[in-house]
């Protein structure tokens, strides 16, 4: 009796994004194994991320801190640091530094307050900028009281509020209503929150500001502070143990929730509070394992962001040169958020702008995510499923052709990837997608592409080789300047006998 021939067709490849953590013959087809430089479009298909290109021009620096000054009118203006400057604009960097000012790392903290922009950076004298110049804030004519030095610092309530992790990381100051000059008048004052910790001592790694609260983070507890309007009456209003927050950079608001990262991954402060279950609240539980891995032996800073526009929350381990990519549109199941890497993007800042660009900070000035291409050059994307059976584990499959569509891609090169039995020994098969017509490059089948409503959509097919129990199929682009998306992909095998 001949060999029944079966179809798999993985529509919308890579939606649920990658899974490090289940078994891959378990795994839903949907699932990626490898998702470098891809991200999940607004059309729920995997894709490549965006490249970026520098804004400087002139005068550059190595960016470690980007924040926006924002006027009481609604003007914006970007304020950037390296170790040697305090700066302002994009094109054109302008030094504002202090005479005879000591910058440290320049890896500050930013809060905007009634038309003055502060920089916190411990080790460092405090910063304000009005918009013309920029002076330590214990010069200011204004100033009165100590002003904490630390790196752990915000605007809310009226007033600015400051950890002193110079001298007490668990005290934290805030400023008199209005100014960020005066420490010691009106309703300036401080909290020693040593007392309050749940679970023992602690360090306040990081503070927020979120629907009224002052979320207080230490390392492995957090502490809901209410009424902070007035902080001679607030109260404590919770607690958390057994999580917290590891890197100060890493919180950021999504509107109706805060994402930071813990040690044990990327967890949701709503989902923390609501659930009050650890294991639960870890949106990054399909690649726990691998953000541990990079997490655990860092030692540089770590970066991240929120894009509304991106719909995703990036966040950058310098000292492993990753980037993790969470997209934010809607959780799967378990409540996890479809998860894509990114290499050859190593952003020393990040910063989301009020008019929904995303700039980062890199080696020569500020760069912007933008367009298909990396300071123009092209960059890889690759994804790979997870391992297919066909619905038949123990029998052997022989594949026969492969076919997948794929929307975009003008002139990309692109590696079309087959293997079995768990080796990474693929079979390739390399084309190119022009407008036109697909290029045949040592392929056997090729179909032209088209035009779909004004988006070019290509065909390709191949004829396979070799056999085994599992079939792993991949795709390797080189993205040059054209957006790209897989829209699906069809594999067809003859099943045989029983191995």
């Amino acid at each position: 009796m001949a060999n029944r021939l079966e179809s798999i067709t993985i529509q919308a490849p890579g939606f649920y994004g990658l899974n490090t953590e289940d078994s891959p013959t378990a795994l839903s087809e949907q699932f990626a194994l490898d998702a470098t430089n891809c991200v999940i479009d607004q059309f729920g298909r995997i894709g490549a991320r965006k490249g970026w290109q520098y804004l400087t021009t002139v005068n550059p620096h190595t960016i470690k801190h980007l924040s926006e000054y924002v006027t009481k009118d609604g003007l914006s203006e970007t304020i950037s640091a390296s170790n040697t400057a305090i700066l302002k604009g994009e094109g054109t960097l302008v030094d504002i530094t202090p005479a005879g000012y000591v910058m440290g790392d320049g890896n500050f903290q930013a809060a905007t307050l009634n038309n003055h922009h502060y920089l916190f950076r411990k080790g460092s004298k405090p910063v304000v900028y009005d918009g013309l110049t920029a002076v330590t804030v214990d010069t200011h004519a204004d100033y009165n009281g100590v002003v904490p030095e630390g790196d752990v610092a915000i605007s809310a309530f009226g007033r600015l509020w400051v950890c002193d992790t110079v001298l007490n990381s668990t005290v934290i100051h805030w400023s008199d209503l209005l100014t960020g000059m005066q420490w010691a008048t009106g309703s300036s004052g401080s909290i020693d929150i040593s007392k309050v910790w749940a679970d023992g001592s602690d360090t306040i790694t990081a503070l927020v500001a979120h629907n009224g609260f002052l979320i207080i983070f230490g390392t492995r507890q957090i502490i809901i502070y209410q009424g902070c309007t007035d902080p001679a009456t607030m109260s404590l209003a919770d607690t958390i143990i057994g999580i917290g927050c590891i890197a100060r950079d890493t919180v950021q608001s999504t509107g109706s929730d805060l994402l930071f990262l813990s040690s044990s991954g990327v967890r949701s402060l709503a989902r923390t509070i609501q659930e009050k279950s650890i294991p639960l609240t870890d949106i990054s539980i399909n690649i726990r394992s691998t953000v541990e891995a990079f997490v655990t032996p860092s030692t540089g800073t770590i970066k991240s962001v929120y894009s509304p526009k991106e719909a995703f929350y990036l966040i950058h381990l310098e000292s492993s040169g990753v980037t993790f990519c969470f997209d934010t549109r809607v959780p799967l199941e378990n409540g996890a958020y479809r998860a894509t890497t990114w290499a050859g993007i190593a952003p020393t800042a990040l910063l989301q702008t009020r008019d929904n660009r995303l700039l980062m900070g890199n080696t020569s000035g500020i760069t912007i995510y933008d367009g298909y291409i990396d300071n123009d050059a092209a960059y890889s994307m690759s994804y790979f499923t997870n391992y297919l059976d066909f619905g038949a584990g123990s029998n052997l499959k022989l594949l026969k052709s492969l076919k997948m569509t794929v929307i975009g891609g003008s002139n990309t090169d692109i590696t079309l990837n087959w293997g079995y039995d768990y080796s990474y020994a693929y079979k390739k098969r390399k084309f190119t997608l022009i407008t036109q017509v697909i290029a045949e490059y040592n392929i056997a089948e090729y179909s032209a592409g088209e035009f779909n409503a004004g988006v070019l959509v290509n065909r390709p097919s191949v004829n396979a080789s070799g056999g085994g129990a599992v079939i792993q199929i991949g795709v390797e682009a080189l993205v040059n300047g054209e957006p790209l998306s897989i829209q699906r992909i069809t594999a067809q095998a003859t099943v045989g006998r029983t191995i």
